[in-house]
């Protein structure tokens, strides 16, 4: 039998996940979450083999959600749920150690599949999103990356400072090498040629 904390912000998904799952599997979910937050504190409580998460949630994305639990319970095994894996995003998520990808769109019986094979130590990542992976060109670097995607949500540098654990000085630096980069004259502009660029 294979655990599961089921964390996704679309309620129809998550509870059509949660009731098929365990029809074809031995899978018992024993939670689910309704946004990354909440996916964090399932997770921490409930402890599953495996945390099925959403990439894209409000506030604490899937990203978010990750890194905190990673910091508590680094042996997580974990599989992400994306619609459409950005290059920036399924690099970033690697790193964080997420060791499986699977489409949204994939069948209820493959989503088991790759849950057990994850389970047992395995990796696993979705053909057309292991495609994205490959492309890199983007020319910012990871903490470049970190201050956009917090600056594209609004935040004064102070802000984005304390977000990402560094001196303002240094965010401005990132900042300002990210501006220069992407021939952009605001930060906001920056993020947002990033977006669009599928960097972030």
């Amino acid at each position: 039998m294979t655990t599961v904390v089921l964390a996704d912000d679309e309620v129809l998904l998550r509870k059509a996940l949660a009731s098929l799952l365990p029809l074809e599997g031995e899978i018992t979910v024993l939670a689910e979450a309704e946004d990354g937050q909440a996916a964090v504190q399932a997770t921490l409580r409930h402890r599953p083999d495996v945390l099925v998460i959403d990439l894209e949630m409000p506030g604490v994305d899937g990203l978010g959600a990750v890194a905190e639990i990673r910091r508590e319970r680094p042996e997580q095994v974990i599989l992400m749920l994306t619609r459409h894996a950005r290059p920036g995003v399924l690099r970033r998520a690697l790193k964080l150690g997420v060791q499986g990808f699977v489409s949204k769109s994939a069948e209820p019986a493959h989503i088991v599949s790759v849950i057990k094979a994850l389970h047992e130590g395995k990796r696993w990542i979705d053909s057309d999103v292991s495609a994205l992976a490959i492309i890199d060109d983007c020319p910012l670097t990871d903490r470049e990356l970190d201050v956009l995607r917090v600056a594209g949500e609004g935040y004064s540098v102070a802000d984005i400072a304390v977000r990402v654990h560094l001196a303002e000085g240094t965010v401005r630096n990132y900042l300002s090498s990210a501006m220069q980069k992407t021939q952009t004259r605001t930060r906001h502009e920056a993020a947002r040629y990033a977006r669009e660029h599928d960097w972030l």
